[in-house]
């Protein structure tokens, strides 16, 4: 079974959607993680975003990504955009998916600004790890 880390700066937006995505699309056929270089919490619009389409990550948490063995991982998608990407070990096949962050702390944006632009990321997030299934690359 192969192993995938999705990593992103705070593990409470982007790559907590991309791991209750993963292990719905992916179902059997990866173990699948996510953490971050600055652990948050769980956003509650990621939460919501993800009920939306039936998928609850109510549960999960945030973790570091010095928590995880990111060296047995067979792949690491990075999902920073305009942040810094936490470091991935050399050895493990690396993507990067530059997929803005839909947390945002501008007071002018309403409650419907925040989950449209969690719907967006979370889109984004669905279209491309469906890509990972066809991927000869990484052979799922």
């Amino acid at each position: 079974m192969k192993r995938i880390l999705f990593l992103c700066v705070a593990n409470s937006a982007r790559s907590q959607m991309a791991e209750g995505l993963a292990r719905h699309i992916l179902d059997k056929r990866a173990d699948v993680a996510s953490a971050g270089s600055q652990p948050a919490t769980v956003n509650p619009y990621a939460i919501e975003a993800m009920a939306e389409i039936g998928i609850d990550i109510s549960a999960h948490s945030s973790k570091s990504v010095s928590d995880v063995d990111a060296e047995n991982m067979d792949l690491i998608v990075a999902l920073c955009a305009e942040e810094v990407c936490p470091v991935v070990p050399p050895q493990v096949k690396r993507m990067h998916w530059p997929i803005d962050d839909p947390a945002s702390k501008d007071p002018s944006l309403t409650p419907e600004d925040m989950r449209i632009r969690f719907r967006v990321a979370r889109d984004e997030l669905q279209r491309r790890i469906a890509t990972l299934i066809g991927d000869n690359a990484f052979d799922l």
